[in-house]
């Protein structure tokens, strides 16, 4: 069976999903969407290719959903246009088109994370399509749902689940992410988005929920913390300057408990700067890794490090955010209707040869 499918975005990770679709044999490119300039472009030009396909950029909405795709590959930027992106997930849910995306990432499992106002359009639109949501990618994704439950499955007991990213930042090339929502090259006494009160456990409280979920565990409380820390020099980086004394390194956790114990956890070790913070975790390879801790009986640690023959490990790692959506496209439009967590699809795989 071939799948028709439209891709929503072409920035960071937008593009590489457009060339997934177009190199997926089972996959059937029908339309693009994007903002501004781009439209009208070939797809081949926006996916990097050396050839043209024959499809043409567009943002007339209208005209896509005309063609009846079977399922959207939605990548467009969401952390800093929220309501904005759910809208667009509804309209398209409600039309009757199924929706794999890469976020907002708290529809990676929403229960108990997001409020009823949020949650319940979305989920009454996929009702009213005959839709289904997935959102996943590698962070929150693969790397902390698929990974620790495939590890959790052979144990007698767990104690405490712990995912790890532990990556140096420094090529990562979104000026948006990395100084307007994490707050790099920022003063320390500024607090970016990501770090004001809720916010952590908004974008990554799906994960240590999904993962509580996963073991059978139930949660009282999801809590947070972090720290920052301050270049001690100045130094460039591929979004610009990182003046001396401002944001350069970032940790923090975002914890599910049961009682006072810490069961579940999300941590992040972001450094600009391979060198600074010596004595926080390191990574399995200089540029970074992702790392699985299980305690309990046995107990497991596990370190997953990303690369490429096009890049570097974040180069790498949008890549896969990317092919783990569009990937799991059959699956997804097989669904029944609703929003879908990792729970709830089977195992997703790729065709072994593609153009």
């Amino acid at each position: 069976m071939t799948y028709r499918v439209v891709q929503w975005g072409t920035g960071n990770v937008g593009h590489h999903a457009l060339a997934g679709i177009i190199a997926n044999p089972d996959l059937e490119l029908t339309g693009v969407w994007v903002s501004g300039a781009k439209a009208g472009t070939d797809a081949g030009t926006l996916a990097g290719l050396d050839r043209s396909v024959g499809v043409a950029a567009t943002n007339d909405v209208d005209a896509l959903l005309a063609d009846r795709p079977d399922c959207v590959v939605y990548c467009s930027m969401t952390d800093n246009r929220l309501p904005e992106a759910i809208e667009d997930l509804r309209m398209l849910l409600a039309a009757g088109v199924n929706v794999v995306a890469c976020a907002p990432v708290f529809f990676q499992y929403p229960y108990g994370v997001l409020p009823d106002e949020l949650l319940k359009p979305v989920q009454e639109a996929a009702a009213q399509g005959d839709s289904s949501l997935w959102v996943n990618g590698i962070d929150p994704g693969f790397a902390n749902d698929l990974l620790p439950l495939a590890l959790a499955g052979t144990c007698l007991r767990i104690d405490q689940l712990r995912c790890m990213e532990i990556v140096d930042y420094a090529s990562y090339d979104n000026r948006a992410v990395m100084v307007d929502i994490m707050g790099f090259g920022k003063p320390l006494d500024e607090t970016p988005m990501l770090l004001q009160p809720g916010v952590l456990s908004l974008a990554w409280g799906s994960v240590v929920r999904q993962l509580a979920a996963g073991i059978g565990a139930t949660l009282d409380a999801v809590t947070e913390t972090y720290e920052r820390v301050p270049a001690p020099e100045s130094f460039d980086i591929a979004t610009g300057h990182i003046a001396e004394g401002t944001a350069a390194a970032l940790r923090f956790e975002v914890r599910g408990m049961v009682g006072d114990r810490v069961v579940t956890v999300l941590e992040h070790v972001t450094r600009l700067r391979p060198d600074l913070c010596p004595d926080w975790p390191q990574p399995a390879h200089p540029e970074g890794s992702y790392r699985v801790e299980l305690t309990g009986d046995p107990c497991y640690a596990m370190d997953l490090v990303t690369s490429s023959p096009r890049g570097d490990h974040n180069y790498a790692t949008l890549l896969a955010t990317a092919m783990r959506i569009v990937n799991a496209v059959p699956a997804v439009v097989s669904a029944p209707a609703g929003v879908l967590t990792a729970l709830d699809l089977p195992l997703i795989t790729a065709p072994a040869t593609r153009s």
